[in-house]
């Protein structure tokens, strides 16, 4: 990502320029449109470096199909051979300058388009994951302690989520809307804050309530920001005359709602390493986990306290080895996976979801469906996730 970034300085324009695939400085593409490189050197260089990271992932994703335990000999490969693995994607990312441009850019960017709505998928799990365990976690201390605190911190970051997502609903229907026209802004807008409050309401039904007694406006709020930053990204590639920010030139760059986007990634990659054993199990719907009670540091995961169980009440605690002879703590083919889409994502991003054909414009009609229907699966996710237990009360969702 880091070498992606510095190729979009504007201070490597000119050097850029001599690569193969700009050697001539103008380049053409399906439609007849020429690509002046000294404004789209940048974007294409992005799109090489991480097509040879993408295939790296892809390859790694592949050599890992079945590994059950590191015993398996490609067990190596994954935690081994850095050296060769960075050299691997040195050469990759060399190798695709040499690619002629012609339709390498277009077709690439459908590739680019279809990963990156699959990552803000997964990046949909983990952010509702992570709404639903920070909210049961401070519910959790504030019953247990019955401290005013731990109730002031979850009632002033609830408001303070909603007050943002509000902010934002304010903020979309002034500079991307149009009293005479813009139809289809307005629309996104209206029914995304629909959405939010319904699923809001929701939230606090008693018959949900009484399955998921935890559920509550916290895990709305934050979800209800996202889906109202998912619809300004969106709104960002609407045509120009409905983006008063831009002045109607609507010219691509790397703008705010770009660096915010990163900023998204980058917690949500934390955040899935920190839970990976958890995220990897809610995401593929398997166990992926070892928990042998009693045998010590045996198993992947064993009891605390060791195998008497410890202390009374402390049964359920557990600690985490970095043991994987008896299996591994999560699916390396999905680990590589993800990350493979995540490249994805990142190229799309740091382009502002640039398409190859059109004229350095942020309008695009494709990156804008993408993204709003994925601020609607999110609301219907999140909205599964407050029904599903009271839906199919035979069925465990902890």
């Amino acid at each position: 990502m880091v070498v992606a970034c510095v190729t979009l300085a504007p201070g490597l324009h000119d050097q850029m320029k001599k690569v193969p695939f700009c050697k001539n400085s103008t380049q053409y593409i399906p439609g007849d449109f020429k690509v002046d490189c000294d404004q789209a050197v940048g974007y294409l260089a992005v799109y090489r470096i991480c097509f040879a990271a993408c295939l790296f992932f892809v390859l790694m994703a592949l050599i890992m199909i079945g590994v059950k335990s590191s015993k398996d000999p490609r067990a190596g490969i994954q935690n081994g051979f850095w050296g060769i693995k960075y050299l691997v994607v040195i050469g990759g990312i060399i190798g695709a300058f040499f690619i002629p441009e012609g339709q390498f850019a277009s077709t690439w960017m459908v590739f680019g388009m279809i990963g990156g709505f699959c990552f803000i998928v997964i990046q949909l799990i983990l952010i509702i994951d992570f709404a639903h365990s920070w909210a049961e976690r401070w519910v959790s201390n504030y019953e247990e302690s019955e401290s005013r605190g731990w109730y002031a911190a979850l009632l002033l970051s609830m408001l303070t989520c909603f007050a943002l997502a509000i902010t934002g609903v304010v903020l979309l229907y002034v500079y991307y809307t149009k009293a005479d026209g813009c139809g289809l802004s307005k629309f996104f807008i209206s029914i995304n804050l629909i959405l939010v409050v319904i699923a809001s309401a929701i939230s606090i039904l008693p018959s949900v309530q009484e399955h998921q007694p935890r559920s509550g406006l916290l895990q709305s709020a934050v979800v209800s920001l996202y889906v109202i930053f998912l619809t300004w990204s969106a709104l960002a590639n609407a045509p120009a005359e409905c983006n008063s920010l831009t002045g109607g030139t609507n010219e691509s760059s790397f703008d705010k709602q770009s660096i915010i986007g990163l900023v998204i990634w980058v917690c949500s990659v934390l955040y899935s390493s920190i839970r990976t054993a958890s995220s990897s199990s809610k995401i593929t719907m398997s166990e992926h986990i070892l928990a042998k009670d009693g045998q010590g540091q045996g198993g992947l995961i064993a009891n605390e306290e060791g195998a008497d169980g410890g202390e009374a009440g402390r049964g359920e605690e557990t600690k985490v080895f970095d043991n994987e002879n008896d299996g591994v703590a999560y699916s390396w083919t999905f680990f590589h996976v993800v990350f493979a889409l995540a490249t994805l994502y990142i190229m799309m991003t740091l382009t502002n979801w640039f398409n190859p054909s059109s004229r350095l414009s942020k309008e695009n009609v494709a990156s804008m469906w993408i993204k709003i229907s994925s601020s609607w699966l999110c609301v219907g996710l999140y909205i599964w996730t407050l029904v599903a237990p009271a839906v199919l009360p035979d069925r465990e969702f902890n």
